[in-house]
């Protein structure tokens, strides 16, 4: 067998990536001499305002770096907007195979609709402002960290893209420490706290802080570990990472502290004044705004920012006047956008109906102030072109940019449309020898081929297989340099591209991990495989409690909560919750307990139905109750071995095993399943086996993979020639689920 010897070299580009990726970057300037290519790379410095480019998937990653590297806008990064927040991540992941990985970012969205009572998860708001930052202000210079400096390309899911942000949120300073700086440690406390991070004892998540002495604990929201800060006096004598599980120190940490804020919305003095006043207009939101007037931050309280800072605005008005607004799939995009404003409308309306029932009003400020939640495509799209940056489109079909719809009628005429001739691959599912003889007729045809895959494992084996076949290639770890890459010759090299695609005319194939397997690699598999959320805690959230609301203590029963104080005893100073029980002699003032934060684990808030009786500290009557809490407990059990005692005696349908058509049902999905979902699966399958009555509940976060089970269980009952009924709470959903 015969292989190309690859050079050590890195390109001189401005923009090269690491040599990791140095094949791709050579297979992106191998493509960039294709006409159509040429044409659409011209078109991104004219005054063309919209733009729709008929591109294979494949290919969307490449032609992007491509437009960041050439041309006049180079300093103005794109913006790329996909439908969904996975396809973010993938395109993110895929553009960092030919640019540096740092110059790419996803501007992720919220989590929570704008009228819950919710907050966006503190990593998704630092991830949010990380990058606003990077846009208004990135940090330049020979000692600058690579990940906050200059963006070239920020991947953002339609829904970020419609949801309107604070102005000024790139201005908002990071708390930054450097080893050797000079800076007492109260103030880093005070920037800290002011930055909306939370001090504990022990430093468990994002957006927690800790002091002892002279160490300062932090976990910044965009970092996969905290760091720990050593102050002698007040110069910073190292920063180290450390692990949450066991708070043991780790490697230095060479680029300091750099944590940007854990909320979009900081209780800044006009903020609070405006809490304040806004309090009588809005009744049902005024337990929040009485609390944010009193610098209290609660939950959910992001949502109210239209009505308590200085303005909103279009996330497009922290780029550049002339950077790109590109689309990939604008069909998909523009119906991820519709049902968004759907579903937010229908939740809203849901949310009414559940506050006439007695519980919390919704946050809803377009009745008051006429603000919306999200803004339509439309509206945005019209925002973009006024203020001078053009709107492209990445689509699959060149009929497409002719739909109704895609532009505006007025624009229609003006738009420019390029089609590419680069188009998908016919997948090999598996078949090595259809991959095989593929190859070889490209490499015999004088064609530029590369294979890509996801981990170095695969790689290594394609490279066996074509040398067992006599295919000419090379293994290229390091990678070529642009001028490298040679015709007549297979580069086997890693990568996340996703898909691959073909150009004819230019005899240029890249094939990947998905089109020789039929699935993803690992990099595209759930979320599961990334990181799952943390287990929540039971204990109460002293933010949440009003005075007056019942709390059980788990050692002395029903109280009523007072207010928290702070209490300095043998010096220490420590903050308590206040908690009101019965008095212990008739005639007397309730009796109190003083509980340290510390100790919330022991606190829950009531749920009961009616406003109960308090309980005395140190009597008899909450030991009572429990007591027959344990005797109704021990009855409910008793109850339930008795019905699923008669469940198991109860014969139901026994469905079949696995036909052919299920296992084609499941080689379909283009996911690869997690642990998890692989047991879950085999464990519904049994069940519905068996003759006894299924009862299982499959619990998980959203995005988790719980509809492909759902659909793998249907399926196999209609195997059986049984109905299957899909109950899902919205009307958008049932019409998602249908199609």
């Amino acid at each position: 067998m015969s292989s190309s010897p690859s050079s050590p070299s890195s390109s001189t580009s401005a923009t090269a990536p690491g040599p990791s990726t140095a094949a791709l970057s050579a297979l992106a300037h191998s493509w960039a001499a294709a006409p159509e290519v040429a044409r659409v790379l011209a078109a991104s410095d004219d005054d063309d305002r919209v733009v729709d480019v008929t591109v294979a998937p494949g290919a969307r990653a490449p032609l992007v770096a491509l437009l960041v590297a050439s041309g006049s806008r180079r300093a103005a990064p794109v913006l790329l907007v996909t439908a969904t927040t996975r396809e973010a991540e993938d395109l993110e992941t895929a553009l960092g195979s030919f640019l540096p990985p740092a110059s790419v970012a996803t501007f992720p969205s919220w989590e929570t609709l704008p009228h819950e009572r919710l907050s966006p998860r503190s990593d998704t708001v630092g991830r949010r402002l990380a990058v606003l930052r990077r846009l208004a202000h990135p940090e330049t210079g020979a000692d600058a960290d690579p990940a906050y400096g200059p963006l070239a390309v920020v991947v953002a899911p339609v829904r970020a893209l419609l949801q309107p942000i604070s102005t000024g949120l790139g201005d908002l300073v990071p708390v930054t420490l450097s080893a050797g700086e000079d800076r007492p440690l109260e103030d880093v406390v005070d920037a800290l706290a002011a930055a909306a991070y939370t001090r504990t004892d022990l430093v468990e998540q994002r957006g927690d802080f800790a002091v002892r002495g002279g160490i300062l604990d932090v976990f910044p929201p965009t970092e996969e570990h905290p760091v720990r800060v050593e102050f002698w006096g007040d110069t910073v004598e190292e920063i180290r990472w450390f692990k949450v599980a066991d708070q043991r120190s780790l490697e230095i940490a060479e680029h300091g502290l750099w944590a940007p804020p854990c909320r979009e919305m900081l209780l800044t003095p006009s903020v609070r004044e405006r809490a304040r006043a806004l309090a009588e207009e809005l009744p049902g939101v005024a337990d929040m705004l009485l609390k944010v007037a009193e610098g209290i931050a609660v939950e959910g309280m992001e949502s109210l920012a239209p009505a308590l800072v200085d303005g909103m605005e279009s996330v497009l008005d922290a780029f550049p006047e002339r950077s790109l607004i590109v689309l990939s799939d604008p069909e998909r995009v523009r119906t991820r956008a519709h049902d968004l404003v759907a579903t937010s409308a229908e939740f809203l309306e849901a949310s009414w109906a559940n506050a006439a029932a007695g519980n919390v009003v919704p946050i809803d400020l377009q009745s008051v102030l006429g603000t919306a939640s999200y803004w339509p495509l439309a509206q945005v799209r019209e925002h973009a072109l006024e203020a001078g940056r053009p709107w492209w489109s990445l689509t699959s079909f060149a009929s497409d940019a002719e739909l109704q719809g895609l532009t505006d009628p007025a624009d229609d005429d003006d738009a420019m449309r390029i089609s590419l001739r680069a188009h998908e691959i016919d997948p090999f599912r598996g078949d090595t020898e259809a991959a095989v003889e593929q190859l070889r007729s490209w490499v015999q045809g004088g064609w530029r081929v590369v294979v890509v895959t996801d981990g170095p494992g695969l790689a290594r084996r394609v490279y066996e297989v074509l040398g067992e076949h006599d295919v000419r290639a090379t293994l290229e770890p390091m990678g070529p340099t642009a001028a490298d890459l040679v015709t007549g010759l297979v580069h086997v090299t890693t990568g996340s591209l996703g898909r691959g695609f073909l150009d004819d005319g230019l005899q240029v194939a890249v094939v990947t991990e998905t089109d020789l397997t039929g699935q993803p690699g690992q990099t595209s598999s759930t979320k599961d495989m990334r990181r799952m959320p943390s287990r929540r805690r039971k204990s109460v959230d002293p933010l949440q409690l009003r005075p007056g609301d019942h709390v059980v203590h788990e050692q002395h029963g029903v109280g009523r909560f007072v207010e928290m104080m702070q209490r300095t005893v043998a010096g220490a100073t420590r903050e308590y919750l206040v908690i009101e029980y019965a008095p212990g002699k008739r005639g007397q003032p309730g009796d109190r307990l003083f509980v340290p934060t510390d100790q919330l684990d022991q606190i829950t808030k009531y749920v009961g139905g009616e406003a109960p009786s308090l309980n005395k500290m140190g009597g008899s009557d909450w030991h009572k109750t429990k007591s027959r809490a344990r005797r109704y407990v021990r009855q409910i059990a008793a109850d339930l071995i008795r019905l699923y005692s008669a469940r198991m005696a109860t014969k139901g349908h026994a469905f079949g095993a696995d036909t052919p058509w299920q296992r084609e049902l499941e080689d379909a999905f283009p996911y690869v399943e997690t642990p998890d979902q692989l047991t879950t699966i085999d464990e519904v399958k049994a069940d519905m086996e068996k003759e006894v009555p299924m009862d299982r509940l499959i619990c998980g976060d959203v995005g988790y993979g719980k509809t492909e089970i759902a659909v793998r269980a249907a399926f196999k009952a209609i195997q059986d020639g049984k109905q299957v009924a899909v109950l899902v709470p919205t009307t958008l959903l049932v019409t998602q689920h249908f199609n």
